[in-house]
């Protein structure tokens, strides 16, 4: 696929040019004068968040090029599967038997599935020359998130993760305001979530879903287990690269997220949101240690709650940050408070109902703590924040913008692949975002600190460690 060769020149002269041809180009893309080139797409993963991805990209491109659909489940993708707006869709349930055999009829793919299975499906696409766009988090492992932005550049692919809240302009705003200084300086970061709302430890496992003990390790009493998969779901297909484990009713269609063989815990799931925002603003990288506490390591399923807390060196006229997660659903709060009393910041060592007057912090968010005042994210995404203390930021101007606004994340990603500019979650900077996050998951396996070597890709104080920086595939399967 080509893109015009005006159309092609005057995006690249609106780059070098600067915000105003960059808006210019906005409008014009705004007013329907957008490049005729026909993007043609598969998608992997139709229901769920991949059927919304599924719809998202179809109402850029137009349904009819949405061209080949794949699904491991019926039951799930039937809304999509069973939509007349894709009657003519060519279906499968083997994404690399479709990959194959639509080798020549796609441009693009989407891949909405659970996360074991993101980068196998995205790394053949984009060794076929195909544009990928990848539900967050981007990869189950660090060194797929690693691979994966290798290959985006190697193959100068238009690329996107999932975060959508970067297409959001609060959320770019936001990121303008601390790159601004108007936070002064910054040394402390905290983001929280109520997730899991799914079960996870295995006491939370036991007392919600019954007979769940036959799952674990596929045994029950010493013997393998005989549930059978439904015959709309190819077990084998869905289980992808992991380990082989028998079917049972409690992992699907959500509960996977809890359980380690599939799943990225309540980090890997939402800090590709709330952790979005701060990363962008304060141009960060990788961390130099993580460390981690978590209420009780076992060999199934993620912990209850966890604490993280990762270091990133100084860069340029940045200082060293210092940032701090937490998770656990009623966890997260408690822990967030007592942080907050501990801290050695001048603007945090209050009590909760002090820094934000409602008495305790939202179910999920994020604090950037500046020392001129801090930046409060009320949700997952970014684009709910406000300045704290308010006072003090009554009368602020705010900076004039410096980072384009998004047409949609959809969109984003679409016009990129048509020659455009790069959509802001690309992998090459949500590659970096999808490593530093999972490394916290690492430190939570290894219940203790880790030193990262992120040129090196090495752990280099633990070498046990590093056999968490990704596992080795089932056969049939490749990165």
């Amino acid at each position: 696929m080509r893109a015009k060769t005006s159309r092609r020149k005057f995006l690249a002269s609106g780059a070098a040019a600067g915000m105003s041809t960059w808006f210019a180009a906005r409008t014009s893309w705004a007013a329907g004068d957008a490049p005729s080139d026909r993007v043609r797409v598969a998608s992997i993963g139709c229901g769920g968040r991949g059927g919304g991805v599924v719809w998202d990209v179809a109402n850029v491109v137009k349904p009819e090029n949405v061209v080949a659909l794949c699904d491991v489940d019926e039951v799930q993708a039937k809304g999509v599967f069973s939509n007349n707006a894709f009657k003519e869709c060519r279906r499968y349930r083997d994404f690399r038997e479709m990959l194959e055999k639509e080798e020549n009829a796609i441009d693009a793919v989407t891949v909405g599935i659970p996360d074991h299975t993101h980068a196998a499906a995205a790394a053949m696409a984009m060794r076929m020359g195909k544009h990928v766009y990848v539900e967050k988090p981007l990869t189950y492992t660090v060194k797929e998130a690693r691979v994966l932005r290798e290959l985006a550049a190697e193959k100068k692919l238009a690329t996107q993760m999932g975060n959508q809240g970067t297409a959001g302009g609060r959320l770019r705003e936001g990121v303008e305001i601390v790159q601004a200084g108007l936070l002064g300086e910054v040394r402390e970061v905290h983001t929280w979530t109520n997730r899991p709302v799914w079960p996870q430890g295995i006491d939370a496992i036991f007392n919600k879903h019954e007979g769940v003990k036959k799952a674990l390790h596929g045994k029950l009493d010493g013997g393998e287990i005989s549930a059978k998969a439904p015959d709309t779901l190819s077990w084998n297909l869905w289980l992808g690269p992991s380990p082989e484990r028998p079917y049972d009713k409690c992992y699907l269609p959500f509960n996977w997220r809890g359980w380690l063989d599939w799943g990225t815990g309540s980090l890997g799931d939402m800090a590709c949101h709330t952790m979005n925002l701060p990363y962008m603003a304060l141009k960060l990288d990788a961390p130099t240690s993580v460390e981690a506490e978590v209420s009780f390591l076992n060999p199934e399923t993620y912990p209850e709650w966890g604490k993280v807390t990762y270091e990133f060196p100084a860069s340029g006229d940045r200082p060293a940050v210092m940032w701090y997660w937490y998770d656990g659903n009623e966890w997260s709060p408690k822990h967030f408070a007592e942080r907050m009393k501990s801290s050695p910041s001048k603007v945090l060592g209050k009590s909760p109902a002090e820094i934000f007057g409602s008495g305790k912090p939202s179910g999920s968010g994020s604090l950037i703590v500046g020392s001129k005042g801090m930046l409060y994210s009320t949700d997952d995404y970014g684009n709910d924040w406000k300045l704290l203390p308010g006072e003090a930021f009554k009368d602020m101007q705010k900076p004039e913008p410096t980072l384009p606004r998004s047409p949609g994340h959809a969109a984003e990603w679409i016009r990129a692949i048509r020659g455009g500019p790069k959509a802001m979650s690309n992998f090459d900077y949500a590659g970096r975002l999808t490593e530093f996050i999972l490394l916290g998951n690492v430190a939570m396996r290894m219940q203790s600190r880790i030193e990262w070597d992120a040129a090196a890709f090495k752990i280099t104080n633990n070498e046990k460690a590093n056999r968490f920086l990704h596992r080795e595939y089932r056969k049939g399967w490749t990165l």
